[in-house]
């Protein structure tokens, strides 16, 4: 069960997300990651953590939304979530539903469906950015256990400038 008092808005303009995926039960790397940061305005989690959505809400400095992953069993998070930042309109997915290691044509045939511009997935523990017309896709990779296994782990900084522009930045422990 969420808890709505610890997530996003979406009223406020938003200055800095954090975005992580595949915790896989472990949730050090991601506690080191919010000491590295005064302020954060929101972390996106998108999925696989396999339990502990309560705790890692309680841990968080900052709201969070969360979505489940192909391992998050037995919970009650949404597979799939539209959030607004700023002015964007974003797809929240851990990516197992729209075949993501076959590519990214499904998740942004299903990003364009709901109007979005960005879409987030998970699942395939690798980092990436790109940027198709009208459309960027994010994956944070795996804060816990990325591919290949000598690749450090990573997540996704966003940082908003004052005309409201989104910045992406794949970041490493």
């Amino acid at each position: 069960m969420q808890q709505e008092e610890n997530r996003w808005d979406g009223k406020r303009e938003p200055k800095r997300v954090l975005v992580v995926s595949d915790t896989h039960g472990r949730i050090a790397n991601l506690q080191e990651v919010w000491k590295r940061f005064d302020f954060l305005d929101l972390t996106i989690h998108l999925g696989d953590l396999e339990g502990g959505e309560q705790l890692l809400r309680k841990l968080a400095p900052c709201p969070m939304e969360i979505v489940a992953g192909n391992n998050d069993y037995f919970t009650q998070l949404p597979q799939n979530r539209v959030i607004k930042l700023g002015k964007y309109r974003i797809f929240l997915t851990h990516g197992h539903r729209y075949h993501v290691h076959y590519g990214n044509d499904v998740l942004i045939e299903e990003a364009r469906l709901r109007d979005c511009q960005i879409a987030m997935y998970g699942h395939t523990h690798s980092p990436e950015i790109r940027h198709y017309p009208g459309i960027t896709v994010l994956n944070p990779g795996s804060i816990t256990c990325p591919r290949p296994a000598t690749k450090p782990p990573s997540y996704i900084l966003i940082d908003f400038d004052r005309d409201g522009e989104a910045h992406f930045t794949i970041c490493t422990l």
